[in-house]
């Protein structure tokens, strides 16, 4: 009976969002659900009922005049179907996108931690007089190093998922068993997600901590006085990575559970989807999908680098008024 739901949602997949046709759509479910049962009294097999049931409802375009949408399959009544993704296309998509979320977040990290070299060399200099022309030089190779490293990590996450930029710039559509899959998939990340988010907030906020247990300990000691500031960017850079991997894979998600257009039958697999705004096109739905965890990661990024707080809480209000003018404006 599985089967024949799945095919019954594939058949009103791209019918508009409306009262006419789900009440359509719940007459024809209970009509293949009665011939169903019906074939399996006679001693039908499964596979034998379900073949009867669909060769029999399977042609909306007979059945819409006694359902009463034939307005609805008229020519150009329908959204155009797009490009059909299927299961097995959805779970290579997650993978290549965890994996996409994981170098991202890593590369960042790397580029946040190339302040680390510098300084942890540059201490050591002061200790080793001696050597203090090649520490300094390697202190300065260091930074460019790290940064090369991390930038080349973000230029191969890009790569990695180029396969799938069709899916911003296409119409593309899943179907029902697809999209409860990932609907599924992504309440089961959610926990994940949340102590991700947290524990990077928490190391965010508490890497002020080594500068002052450092000074507090070890305050006589040039050395570790000035190594301290590296552990700083060293909780920093974690947490920046635990926040960006989480956001960015819950963000593949719901990238995919919008393909659909919100203003036909599967978009509305999602019920929270129908709450959400409709944009002109998928790239604006997913750009404004990370919107906010990108805004939150600039500020931590800024304000644990500066140290301005008391300027650094300018980025929401500015961020809100963005946010509202580029909704309004991508916005359907």
């Amino acid at each position: 009976m599985e089967t024949i739901k799945n095919y019954l949602e594939s058949m009103f997949l791209n019918l508009p969002n409306t009262p006419e046709v789900y009440r359509a759509k719940s007459e024809l479910l209970q009509m293949m659900e009665d011939k169903y049962t019906e074939l399996k009294e006679e001693g039908k097999s499964e596979n034998e009922a379900i073949g009867i049931v669909i060769s029999e409802f399977g042609n909306l375009d007979e059945l819409a005049a006694d359902l009463g949408i034939a307005s609805f399959i008229q020519q150009g009544s329908q959204v155009p179907a797009g490009r059909s993704i299927s299961l097995e296309d959805v779970k290579s998509c997650l993978a290549d996108y965890a994996k996409h979320a994981y170098l991202t977040a890593l590369g960042v990290m790397f580029c946040i931690l190339s302040f680390c070299g510098p300084i942890f060399l540059s201490a050591a200099a002061e200790l080793s007089p001696q050597y203090e022309n090649l520490l300094d030089a390697l202190a300065g190779a260091s930074l460019f190093l790290i940064v090369a490293i991390g930038v080349g990590l973000l230029v191969y996450s890009d790569i990695s998922v180029e396969k799938w930029k069709y899916l911003k710039t296409e119409r593309c559509v899943t179907d029902f068993a697809t999209t409860e899959y990932i609907s599924q998939r992504m309440e089961s990340y959610k926990g994940t997600y949340a102590a991700l988010l947290t524990v990077g907030i928490i190391l965010c906020i508490l890497c002020v901590l080594p500068p002052i247990i450092f000074d507090a300990v070890w305050g006589s000691s040039p050395f570790w006085e000035d190594c301290s500031g590296a552990f700083l960017f060293i909780f920093v850079a974690v947490g920046v990575f635990l926040i960006v991997m989480g956001s960015m894979r819950l963000g593949s998600y719901k990238q995919l559970l919008h393909l659909n257009d919100q203003g036909t039958v599967g978009g509305s697999y999602v019920p929270n989807q129908q709450n959400e705004p409709q944009y002109i096109n998928k790239t604006a739905a997913a750009v404004m999908s990370v919107y906010w965890p990108t805004v939150t990661c600039l500020y931590l990024i800024w304000s644990f680098l500066s140290f301005d707080w008391y300027i650094t809480w300018i980025i929401w209000p500015i961020a809100g008024i963005i946010h509202t003018l580029v909704r309004n404006l991508l916005a359907k």
